[in-house]
C-alpha cells in the first residue's frame, strides 16, 4: 500500500477509519524530507494494516498548524485515534521499523488508562 496524501478534509476519516495512521509532515523545499520520503514510501509497501499518509505543511498549513508542526520532517503516529507518538527528524530504516514494531504492540487499554490517569491528575492540580 502506497501512502495518502493527507488533507484537512480527510484527517479526521483517515483517523477514525483506520488502526494505526503514520504521519510523515513535510515539504518539498526540505532535504531531509526528500532523504526519509523513499524510507515512509518502502514502510508503506511492507506494512498493509499500517495507513501511512503524507501532509505537505506548504499546502496544508492548517493540519500541520493543529499538530504544532514547527521541525520538518516530523513523524506522527495514531493507534486507535490515539495520538501514540509525535518527533522531528528524519528516521533511519531501521528506527521506522522498531516505531512501527513497537505502536503494533502497545496495549492499547493500557494507554488509555495511563492517558485517564494523567488527565485526573492534571484536573486534581488545576484545583489547588
Amino acid at each position: 500500500m502506497a501512502s495518502i496524501a493527507l488533507t484537512a478534509d480527510n484527517l479526521e476519516n483517515t483517523i477514525e477509519t483506520n488502526d494505526i495512521v503514520l504521519i510523515d509532515f513535510w515539504a518539498e523545499w526540505c532535504g531531509p524530507c526528500k532523504t526519509f520520503g523513499p524510507i515512509f514510501e518502502a514502510a508503506s509497501e511492507t506494512h498493509a494494516d499500517v495507513t501511512f499518509a503524507k501532509c505537505d505543511t506548504e499546502a496544508e498549513q492548517v493540519v500541520a498548524a493543529q499538530f504544532g508542526i514547527q521541525s520538518i520532517p516530523t513523524v506522527a503516529a495514531f493507534r486507535e485515534q490515539v495520538l501514540v507518538f509525535a518527533q522531528p527528524g528524519a528516521l533511519p530504516e531501521e528506527a521506522l521499523e522498531e516505531l512501527i514494531k513497537q505502536i503494533k504492540a502497545l496495549d492499547m487499554d493500557d494507554v488509555r488508562k495511563k492517558i485517564a490517569e494523567a488527565q485526573a491528575q492534571a484536573e486534581l492540580q488545576g484545583d489547588d
